[in-house]
């Protein structure tokens, strides 16, 4: 509310003015009073289904690419278990080959991006339990005790190999099952299970690799979509609350970038499928260069929400202790998220970040204009994760990081130099007074006269 002036005159008869402030407020109406709760009311309720919104938004977008990845996987496996009983049908003769459906399956339904580790786990886990159930049952027989010792000597021995559970782990168990319990009563057993197995995984690297082969490119945008969008939220309200001087706004910009943790995970697991799809799959070769770039940024992009977690942190203690908040910061802070969504934007295109790299130098600019406005310990904590932050997305956009760091280091030394501009000495000759110039002319004139009366050639007046 603004103040009211009220113009009354005094005992002399002069107009005066009063202040009527906000503070007064008792004197206006009720119905403006309860009008004005009811405002405030408003305001927050359309807050609360803002955000409400913004996370049903985002939750339905994380559910559409649940639904996505299911049915490519779900289209992935049925090719394949079709594909591996036809080729064990075909190629390994007579018989129930169970296994090479089962092991294409498997190969498929593990997770993107261990797909072919999981393939050669898979077959070293076959071969393993085949050699270990096949020497057992030779020295002890069969028998249900036999088959117990088969099994334990058999998982220790995976878990000695794999150092962890697994697919090693499961089909040497699973294998000296079978050595064991089905061998004495129905010979040759073992070759078949080893060319199912190949058959199986081989069958399910082809379709991941050549019929079905996932677009790379589109896995991480849609995996970094979400944490790019929360940088640029968190940064952008982070910067609002530091203007207002609000605390509980910062608190909960702290929080929410703490609740990413998710986000991250699917990152982590979308650069593991995509590394697997360019490395295996001909018709994505292609996407490597690109792959890798991404993948620099992603690692970057990781390294940045930490450093938006350190502002906010800093940020909220600065406020706690009402330390002085130049209103540069909150401007670098702006900046920041500014820069981050150019960042994604130059990144899907493929365009040089310029930009970005604009963006990013005058975060750094206003962050050095702020440190030499004046700001107290936690202050200085900011500007230094500000520079700390637009270091590491110069590096996530292809700089090397001496470049980085040198390019953030002159601009931050260009702010601070139009708070404090350096003091520049000017070497002047300092011309002689008169009196000066009487006096040396007689000095010049006695030592004249001295050498003449002791016979010396007389020495020539310097030139003026």
């Amino acid at each position: 509310m603004g103040s009211v002036v009220l113009v009354v005159r005094d005992r002399h008869g002069c107009p005066a003015a009063v202040g009527v402030t906000a503070a007064m407020a008792d004197a206006r109406p009720p119905a403006d009073r309860e009008q004005s709760r009811l405002d405030g009311a408003a305001e927050r309720s359309g807050r609360a289904v803002q955000q409400v919104r913004h996370r049903g938004g985002q939750a339905g977008r994380i559910r559409a690419r649940q639904w996505e990845v299911t049915l490519v996987i779900s289209l992935q496996a049925g090719l394949a278990a079709a594909i591996a009983a036809l080729l064990a049908k075909n190629l390994l003769g007579p018989g129930s080959h169970v296994f090479a459906p089962a092991a294409a399956v498997g190969t498929i339904a593990t997770a993107i991006g261990q797909r072919a580790r999981r393939t050669f786990a898979l077959l070293a886990g076959v071969a393993l339990g085949i050699v270990i159930g096949d020497t057992l049952r030779f020295l002890l027989g069969s028998g249900p005790w036999q088959t117990g010792v088969v099994v334990a000597l058999a998982i220790a021995a995976a878990l000695l190999v794999a150092g962890k559970g697994g697919p090693l782990v499961g089909q040497a168990g699973g294998t000296a099952v079978l050595i064991a319990t089905l061998a004495p009563m129905e010979r040759g057993l073992e070759l078949p299970r080893i060319f199912d197995a190949l058959v199986g995984g081989a069958v399910g690297l082809v379709v991941v690799a050549l019929l079905l082969p996932i677009n790379p490119m589109r896995v991480l945008d849609r995996a970094a979509t979400p944490i790019y969008a929360t940088l640029c939220a968190q940064l952008d309200e982070l910067a609002t609350a530091l203007r207002a001087r609000d605390g509980d706004g910062t608190m909960r910009v702290l929080e929410r970038l703490r609740g990413t943790d998710d986000d991250l995970g699917r990152l982590h697991d979308a650069l593991s499928g995509a590394e697997e799809v360019v490395t295996i799959a001909p018709v994505r070769w292609h996407r490597r260069q690109q792959y890798h770039r991404y993948a620099r940024s992603a690692d970057h992009l990781e390294r940045l929400l930490l450093d938006s977690r350190a502002l906010a942190r800093w940020a909220t203690t600065a406020l706690q202790y009402d330390e002085p908040i130049p209103p540069e910061l909150p401007d670098a802070m702006g900046r920041l998220g500014q820069a981050v969504a150019e960042m994604r934007r130059e990144c899907r295109v493929g365009d040089d970040p310029q930009r970005t790299r604009r963006l990013v130098e005058e975060c750094a600019e206003l962050a050095g204009r702020a440190s030499a406005s004046g700001v107290k310990s936690f202050g200085e904590s900011l500007v230094t994760g500000l520079r700390t932050s637009a270091s590491d997305l110069l590096r996530a956009s292809g700089a090397e990081p001496d470049e980085a760091n040198r390019i953030v280091r002159r601009a931050a030394g260009v702010g601070v130099a139009e708070v404090h501009p350096p003091v520049r000495r000017q070497l002047r000759r300092v011309r002689p007074t008169r009196a000066a110039r009487v006096r040396r002319r007689a000095h010049l004139a006695a030592r004249m006269r001295d050498d003449s009366r002791a016979g010396r050639p007389a020495r020539e007046r310097p030139a003026r």
